[in-house]
């Protein structure tokens, strides 16, 4: 097993890659923890749990262009609490 390096390795852009990228690299290399950026999303997250991930990086998604400028705070606050589901969900129903 690794014992030094990083505690995380983001992987970016992962969108494309799709968690089952994720599952075949932890097939192999069970000890890494890996976190997608790039192109996740509420739809997504989950995924991305279940295959292994270690948690979920959001921006855009998390947070839009058009929400942030019109303050819209309750929409944020709306996607912020569906991607906490989505993960919370993930990891229920992940298997060890």
């Amino acid at each position: 097993m690794l014992t030094s390096g990083a505690d995380l390795v983001k992987v970016f852009p992962a969108g494309n890659l799709g968690s089952g990228y994720f599952r075949d690299l932890l097939a192999v290399m069970p000890y890494l923890k890996l976190t997608p950026t790039g192109g996740v999303d509420v739809k997504t997250a989950g995924a991305f749990i279940q295959a292994g991930a270690v948690a979920v990086g959001a921006g855009s998604s998390l947070i839009s262009k058009a929400a942030l400028a019109a303050r819209d705070y309750s929409t944020i606050g709306r996607t912020a609490r569906q991607f906490v589901d989505a993960v919370s969900a993930a990891r229920s129903t992940a298997k060890p």
